[in-house]
């Protein structure tokens, strides 16, 4: 099994990279699809946030509000790092099975938006890194529906892309055209998968 880590900040379209992978052939695990996982209505996960940070992050249907739950985290490192404390440990626990579960042969891809800020680049075979321009995130936020303060909030919170070279095998970037990007991913293939899996 070759296994990958691929990171990025927020914004700078791992998700589109995870995806051209899985058209090549990738298995993903998809950390941000986890936690959301761990933390869905009934969940021990869940209610361990509801203990740690009270009612008012749930909606009426009784699910996670994560509007008002990054409200708290995104202006507060103690807030935030006592909400990785909780979620973390799920993710990697779900990460594990997930990946036990993939075939021997497998070319398997963990998107790890905090690869860096967890500490876990020495897990992978290979760390490939998403880039893009700082403005160019902020406005695809925007397009997501963050206010400008928020995203540029999260985009703070997070690894530095220097920081995020430091582990990197491999760096993409998006800040282009999907094509572009595209053809990125057409030459980290041939030239680092193709040639790891003998």
């Amino acid at each position: 099994m070759l296994r990958i880590g691929l990171t990025g900040g927020i914004g700078s379209g791992k998700s589109t990279v995870s995806g051209l992978l899985v058209e090549r052939g990738a298995v993903l695990v998809d950390a941000d699809r986890i936690a959301r996982e761990v933390l869905e209505p009934g969940t021990p996960g869940l209610a361990a946030v509801v203990g740690e940070f009270g009612e008012g992050v749930l909606s009426a249907d009784g699910s996670l509000d994560r509007a008002a739950l990054a409200a708290i985290v995104f202006s507060d490192d103690v807030a935030r790092r006592r909400l990785d404390a909780l979620v973390h440990p799920l993710v990697r626990q779900r990460t594990a099975e997930l990946v036990a579960a993939a075939p021997d042969d497998a070319v398997l891809v963990n998107d790890v938006p905090l690869l860096v800020e967890t500490g876990q680049a020495g897990s992978y075979d290979l760390v490939v890194v998403v880039e893009a321009e700082r403005e160019t995130r902020v406005a695809r936020l925007v397009a997501r529906g963050l206010t400008e303060a928020d995203a540029r909030a999260r985009i703070a919170a997070q690894a530095t892309d220097e920081q995020r070279r430091a582990v990197a095998d491999v760096v993409l970037d998006n800040s282009g055209t999907l094509e572009q990007l595209a053809a990125q991913v057409d030459r980290f293939w041939a030239e680092r998968v193709e040639p790891a899996r003998g």
